[in-house]
């Protein structure tokens, strides 16, 4: 355990008993987001885990364990880890914004779901959106670029749907929202954090450059119904 914020080495866990309380449900001890907000669930006992997760199987039939590893309920197979850098920033970003970036409203959340379900699809459901705030940038009265808050605690809010259209990038999009958001968040007293693929060697740069460092490695373990 990282001794410094420690609700974020349980994040998943401390934003459905803090500030995402109402998007909570509960299987054999476990807590996990309503399927319709987000595929995510954590523990604080390991021993709930067999029950808790094919509990939540029947809601949701495949989801995502975060932090330790989870056992396995009945009818369920672990398909892979996804291993993540956990980032956070404690100071604004000092960036140069040259695009507008819009608040990605009720009325602009088809465009928002259809642009993350291109680019990381399965992540982002019906409900996401409520979960925070999302901005995107807009370029010729397309949808480019967005970003957003997905994981929320009294004190932490996590950056999520940091995406960007595939015939769009290279343009600093990305940097801007997530500098954008990470503001907002710092300006909340709040502290803004992250989870990026390990392996996204790129993204992590863009992270760094922004002023995020690594904080640990979380794991995202992938269980689905056989």
């Amino acid at each position: 355990m990282n001794v410094k914020h420690p609700e974020l080495d349980n994040p998943v866990w401390y934003s459905l008993q803090e500030t995402h309380q109402a998007f909570c449900t509960e299987h054999a001890g476990m807590k996990f987001y309503l399927p319709e907000m987000a595929p995510f669930g954590a523990f604080s006992d390991v021993e709930t885990t067999f029950e808790g997760t094919a509990s939540y199987a029947h809601l949701c039939h495949d989801f995502y364990v975060v932090g330790e590893r989870p056992d396995v309920g009945n009818g369920l197979i672990l398909k892979k880890e996804l291993v993540c850098d956990q980032m956070i920033l404690e100071n604004p970003c000092e960036i140069l914004f040259s695009e507008e970036i819009v608040l990605l409203d009720r009325n602009r959340r088809r465009d928002l779901a259809a642009l993350v379900n291109r680019v990381q699809p399965g992540y982002f459901k019906d409900e996401t959106a409520v979960l925070g705030n999302y901005y995107g940038i807009y370029v010729n009265g397309i949808l480019v670029a967005v970003t957003g808050e997905r994981m929320q605690m009294n004190a932490y809010k996590e950056i999520s749907a940091v995406v960007t259209h595939p015939d769009y990038t290279g343009k600093g999009y990305a940097g801007q929202l997530v500098a954008f958001v990470a503001n907002a968040i710092i300006a909340e007293n709040k502290m803004p954090f992250l989870h990026v693929a390990a392996s996204n060697s790129r993204a992590i740069q863009l992270y760094e450059k922004l002023g995020f460092v690594k904080r640990r490695s979380m794991s995202f373990w992938n269980l689905s119904l056989t």
